[in-house]
Order: C-alpha cells, then sequence, then structure tokens
C-alpha cells in the first residue's frame, strides 16, 4: 500500500501496512476500498496477504500495484485468482491483466480515487495527470480486472 522506493517496502510503510491488517483483515472495519488480498506463493505455495485498494472503473473492479512489480503481482498474474478479505467476509475473485487504454482508464481511475495517498509512489508531478503521464507509467504498474470466481 505505502513504500519506499518502488517494488520495495520500507520500515515506515511496513508498520502502516501491519496496522491496516489489523483494522481491515482482523477487525473487518469497513475502510471504503481497502481489502486484504490473499493468495498463494508461486513458488513456495504459502499463503501471503497484502492491503490493498479495489477502484472501481466503468463496471469493472481494478487493482493496480502502485509500486510496480512486487510480489503479489507476480504471485496473481501466476495463480489468476485470489481472495479479498475484510475481517471474516471472504471473497474469491479472478485476476485479469490488463493492457492498452483499458489499463490507463484503471490508472487514472486509481489516481483521481487514491492518488492523494500513492501519487509520490508513481513519480508523477503535482497537479493533473495528463494522458502522456499514464502512457509513461502505464508499462511499470499491474493492473488487474476482477471478477467473481
Amino acid at each position: 500500500m505505502i513504500s519506499g522506493r518502488r517494488g520495495q517496502v520500507g520500515l515506515p510503510a511496513r508498520a502502516v501496512n501491519g496496522a491496516v491488517s489489523a483494522i481491515v483483515g482482523r477487525a473487518g472495519i469497513p475502510v471504503p476500498g481497502l481489502f486484504m488480498l490473499r493468495l498463494h506463493g508461486r513458488r513456495s505455495g504459502a499463503l501471503h496477504s497484502t492491503p490493498v485498494m479495489v477502484v472501481r472503473e466503468m463496471g469493472s473492479r481494478y487493482l493496480v500495484s502502485p509500486r510496480g512489480e512486487t510480489e503479489w503481482t507476480r504471485n496473481l498474474r501466476a495463480a489468476g485468482w485470489g481472495e479479498l478479505m475484510r475481517g471474516h467476509r471472504v471473497e474469491r475473485v479472478r485476476a485479469v491483466e490488463v493492457h492498452g487504454r483499458e489499463r490507463q482508464r484503471a490508472l487514472r481511475a486509481y489516481l483521481r480515487r487514491y492518488g492523494w495517498l500513492t501519487k509520490r509512489i508513481f513519480g508523477l508531478p503535482r497537479g493533473a495527470v495528463q494522458p502522456e503521464d499514464l502512457r509513461r507509467i502505464a508499462p511499470q504498474h499491474g493492473v488487474f480486472r476482477l471478477a467473481p470466481a
């Protein structure tokens, strides 16, 4: 959710992610758009969970990786499915990575909704996000369309 360098989670981010995990994952407090994503490791098979923000755009739900190529993006890409959790509520979802204009639309929606929190991670300037900014950053960030499994 929050990080230092691209793809790596620093100590402050781990602390925030731990707090979010407790609030959303264990306590189940409904924070709009915020879930725990649980999936199996592609090599170890072990269950992992991480806080994620889901955005809606044109009737679809999307997961965006603001830190770029992370372990959860590689695991989700390999598995093709995961579970969105909030407390004891678990929803199994199919995940399809999107590209091109759909990826750019999902990124734009994500930045409109969560840019106040994540825009610096994307390396974007202050102010409005321009189409050329979206084209430049799109290949660096995993974007997955979610559907019920």
